[in-house]
């Protein structure tokens, strides 16, 4: 008898802790706080406590406190007169936190917690954008815009190892099978490329029409990927041992960047459509952002944004949700609950 109640204790806190892990994330917004000009991208620290706001028009990257809910500090890195700042990552094993900035080519290492100024390392590219990191090859990876190709960088020494030429305007970028190969999607080809590190040869290339992909989610398993498509208003689900899209889902237009939540939600930023004078003005509507369950790529939810919003990120805690708008140089930030 004690062991089949320890049976039945096993099975009931298995399916609790199941029902927990995919249980629909609940959204409930806290405030919106302005930041410096063009918000490209939002992510918490390892630690949740603060959020990083890297700025394409503007001098530098914002840091907002969640405790004290406002921005306690600009961060300039050298050449910050000449603006551009794209993305930023943490990698907490090494204490660092990057940002790219497109016009010098440049990615610079800060210090965190304190984000005090480590160095710059040259990518040798042409306006550097998203940033990657494989710790089992202690090798950073930058996608180069303009010039078509990817840096991977030693880690150390800074160096360059090698380049990567890719399809035009590479963006996303993931690590894979141990750092042995790299993923690259590319904006203006329509290229979902696999290279080797050790050889700079590609090993696998998926191309869809006209299609703009940006950002790339990974399951925590490395099994599956889950792609913004701007041009085709698509989220693509590749099987990244296959290489073939199993799934798509339509969204509102422009879906930029991506995350998922407890590893089956996944939130997406849609910018909204472009202004017919210029796609850098504010649009003539406001954005949107969705949530998708993963399990069928059906939609869960949508809600409206600001204008044009374009980063996202979920805390490391799963606590929080915060994209950044664009074109209103402010960022809305909410706290996830479950039901």
């Amino acid at each position: 008898m004690k062991r089949i109640l320890t049976l039945i204790a096993v099975a009931f806190f298995s399916v609790v802790s199941s029902l927990s892990v995919f249980a629909e994330p609940v959204l409930t917004k806290i405030g919106t706080y302005k930041c410096g000009k063009q918000p490209k991208q939002v992510l918490f620290s390892p630690d949740s406590k603060y959020i990083i706001m890297p700025l394409l028009d503007d001098s530098g990257f914002d840091v907002f406190s969640m405790e004290e809910k406002k921005i306690v500090k600009r961060v300039t890195p050298p050449n910050s007169s000449k603006l551009g700042f794209a993305e930023g990552l943490f990698i907490p094993e090494k204490n660092a936190f990057f940002v790219s900035q497109m016009t010098t080519a440049n990615i610079y290492e800060y210090e965190y917690p304190g984000f005090k100024y480590k160095r710059t390392i040259s990518t040798k590219g042409n306006w550097s954008k998203f940033i990657a990191y494989s710790s089992e090859k202690n090798m950073l990876a930058v996608s180069n815009w303009v010039s078509n190709d990817v840096s991977l960088i030693d880690y150390e020494s800074g160096n360059l190892l090698r380049m990567l030429k890719t399809g035009r305007a590479p963006r996303g970028l993931y690590f894979r099978n141990k750092g042995e190969s790299i993923v690259s999607l590319s904006f203006d080809s329509g290229i979902i490329e696999q290279f080797s590190t050790s050889t700079g040869k590609r090993e696998k290339s998926l191309s869809i029409a006209n299609a703009a992909m940006r950002h790339i989610a990974v399951k925590e398993d490395g099994s599956m990927a889950y792609i913004s498509d701007m041009y085709h208003r698509n989220i693509l689900r590749l099987d990244l041992s296959t290489f073939k899209i199993t799934s798509e889902i339509k969204v509102f237009n422009n879906p930029n960047t991506i995350d998922l939540y407890n590893d089956r939600y996944l939130f997406v930023s849609c910018r909204g459509p472009n202004n017919k004078v210029d796609y850098t003005k504010r649009s003539p509507v406001n954005g949107k952002i969705y949530i998708i369950d993963t399990k069928d790529m059906s939609v869960l939810k949508t809600f409206e944004g600001g204008n044009q919003p374009t980063g996202l990120d979920v805390s490391p805690d799963g606590r929080f949700l915060c994209f950044s708008n664009f074109q209103d140089e402010n960022i809305e930030l909410y706290e996830i609950g479950e039901r």
